[in-house]
């Protein structure tokens, strides 16, 4: 039966954004499952007609790629992995754009790497071009660009679970759908014959993460640890999320008709600005502030600026203007912000009050070394 609470969630939602895993669409020999794809791309192209803003977010490149060279395990080795990826992403998109053509529907391929969504103005591009191709009523397909993405250089997204939910946080109000080869969130591992579906998440809690069990995979990367991040992150910022099992046929459209599958994840109604969005999920930071215990207070529960006086370390490379993530003394992130001062300038008037400021640099710039404006909370 239709759920009324889900479907005034996908009445309300601004974008529906539907992140496929590479295990929905791949067989087990790493080729694509065509008829999956078939399916996958009817009930999208049914909501597109219904006037519903869609956005794919696809794996399947390197499982395509291992697919058509006959490989039966993920390569490990950097350059192996990025030349199947590439071989595998005009596969993935061809077929796509084959089942599509048959509702009239176009694909637009949008390839992107965390950098990407990490600089202010390529993110802005990223948006304007992905809103720009759902106002002409094609289908953007989006995917982690394998073949120059580089773990070495941490420009990678680790998995598109991740950079689905960087996707979802360019609108306002986004519906995020994680198909994946589990049925949902469990309250144990779903190998234990007690094991029970949690329908709804109404709160966040991280005694979520202690019900994770992960599933090993030679041809994913992601599991559920993750695809929890990306609920985190999303309902954090005034979204809601599914996570249900795409290897059903039916799966997807029986979420968009409302019906009661998966676990749902709901929004904790905390609107954030795009700008705040982009600086507390998207940046790449650049180093560390420690904060004691009265600065931590003082930026978590009253919403205040970080001054010096309560930094008691830092570390990293960043310039004024620089990212940085704002820790407590036990090495738990609190927020992500843009510094006043250089990392040279924060080891000089760290622990220090204000007034003291202009005595050792010689100017007194600024009074905060993070203002509030310009700092997002994260936990």
């Amino acid at each position: 039966m239709p759920s009324l609470l889900r479907d005034e969630i996908l009445k309300t939602s601004d974008v529906i954004v539907v992140k496929v895993g590479t295990n929905v669409l791949t067989l087990k020999n790493g080729l694509l499952n065509e008829e999956r794809i078939a399916q996958l791309t009817d009930d999208l192209c049914r909501m597109i007609f219904r006037k519903k803003r869609i956005v794919l977010v696809s794996s399947g490149a390197v499982g395509a790629g291992m697919g058509r060279l006959g490989l039966s395990e993920r390569p490990a080795e950097l350059s192996q992995l990025q030349a199947v990826a590439a071989i595998g992403q005009g596969k993935l998109i061809e077929t796509y754009e084959r089942f599509l053509n048959r509702h009239g529907i176009h694909s637009a391929q949008v390839l992107l790497t965390a950098d990407d969504l990490s600089s202010r103005k390529r993110y802005l591009n990223a948006r304007n071009t992905i809103r720009t191709i759902l106002n002409y009523g094609a289908l953007p397909i989006i995917n982690e660009n394998d073949t120059i993405s580089v773990d070495e250089l941490h420009t990678t997204f680790g998995d598109n679970d991740r950079l689905a939910s960087l996707v979802a946080n360019l609108f306002e109000t986004p519906l995020l759908i994680l198909l994946t080869d589990v049925d949902g969130l469990f309250d144990r591992d779903p190998a234990d014959p007690e094991a029970r579906l949690i329908p709804v998440v109404e709160n966040w809690s991280p005694d979520l993460l202690k019900m994770v069990a992960e599933k090993r995979s030679t041809r994913s990367k992601g599991g559920m640890s993750s695809k929890l991040k990306a609920a985190k992150m999303i309902t954090g910022s005034g979204g809601n999320v599914i996570i249900a099992n795409g290897d059903h046929s039916e799966t997807l459209g029986d979420l968009f008709a409302a019906k009661e599958v998966g676990t749902v994840f709901l929004t904790q109604n905390n609107f954030l600005t795009a700008r705040k969005r982009w600086l507390g999920f998207a940046v790449r930071v650049e180093g560390r502030l420690v904060l004691d215990e009265g600065a931590a207070d003082a930026v978590c529960r009253k919403g205040k600026s970080l001054l010096p006086i309560g930094i008691i370390d830092a570390d990293g490379t960043f310039e004024k203007g620089g990212i940085v993530t704002i820790i407590d003394r036990n090495g738990r992130e609190i927020a992500r912000g843009l510094t006043n001062y250089s990392i040279k300038e924060v080891l000089l008037i760290k622990g220090k009050k204000t007034s003291e400021i202009r005595k050792i640099l010689g100017i007194t710039a600024y009074t905060e070394v993070v203002h509030r404006d310009n700092l997002q909370l994260v936990d």
